[in-house]
């Protein structure tokens, strides 16, 4: 029984992330989770060799990527994991110049109250053929509190990254159709219900939330699309011999 119990969770786990057919029924942020997962899936053999993962948690993509060393980093010791190499101050990377052939930063950005000295760290830890594959919230609802600080759109990321000696390679707007509403719309759902504890949002999950993400995958593959509206930016780019600005 105690068997079965931990195969179930590792399902429900694994299903936080990665997009699967029990998804809808045990993640109420699945449509957000499956865009985000799928975009980073699409660009994943872009990011190899000796691979950071900056803001790492569980580590949920490293399996993902074809590398030969992935380091994961989190600002510390406020998130024990056993998935954590380093630990590190939220402002100077641990790291030499020059050290990494790729970095990945998902759903990080936005927690960053100095956003230049960010990529000025990002700039200087990566080698010249370095890339950087982020992700970062255009459309959401505030998360971590107090720790959120911004939003960012395509335009705006475009600005920050020119300027600090970065150009991007590929850029994927996330849920850009109908399938952005009803993510919402089971977000909202989420705070106002107070679920707490695991069964009971697996509860809530399951009969108030998983028809509206059943929905909106209908309604996101039938319905037009609106490229100026969508969930996340995630944004592949790589380091330039361009003029930086320093931090």
């Amino acid at each position: 029984m105690l068997k079965v119990l931990r195969n179930i969770w590792s399902i429900v786990n694994r299903a936080q992330f990665e997009p699967s057919i029990v998804g809808p029924f045990v993640n109420p942020f699945y449509l957000a989770r499956k865009g985000l997962f799928d975009a980073i899936k699409a660009k994943k053999d872009r990011l190899s060799g000796i691979v950071l993962d900056i803001g790492c948690g569980s580590t949920p993509y490293k399996q993902l990527f074809p590398y030969d060393m992935y380091i994961g980093v989190e600002v510390g010791p406020y998130k024990k994991s056993s998935c954590v190499n380093v630990y590190f101050d939220g402002e100077t990377l641990p790291f030499k110049a020059d050290a990494f052939d790729s970095v990945l930063s998902t759903q990080v950005f936005e927690h960053i109250f100095s956003p230049d000295r960010y990529l000025s760290e990002l700039h200087r830890i990566l080698k010249n053929d370095g890339v950087v594959l982020m992700s970062v919230p255009f459309v959401w609802d505030e998360h971590e509190q107090p720790r959120d600080f911004a939003r960012y759109s395509s335009f705006g990321l475009k600005h920050l990254l020119s300027c600090h000696g970065f150009k991007i390679l590929d850029h994927t707007k996330t849920l850009a159709d109908a399938t952005i509403i009803f993510q919402l719309i089971n977000a909202y759902l989420f705070k106002v219900l107070h679920a707490k504890g695991i069964l009971t949002i697996l509860f809530y999950t399951m009969f108030i939330m998983a028809p509206f993400s059943l929905l909106g995958s209908l309604l996101g593959r039938i319905l037009p699309k609106n490229p100026d509206l969508y969930l996340d930016n995630v944004v592949l780019f790589c380091k330039t011999n361009a003029e930086v600005k320093r931090v």
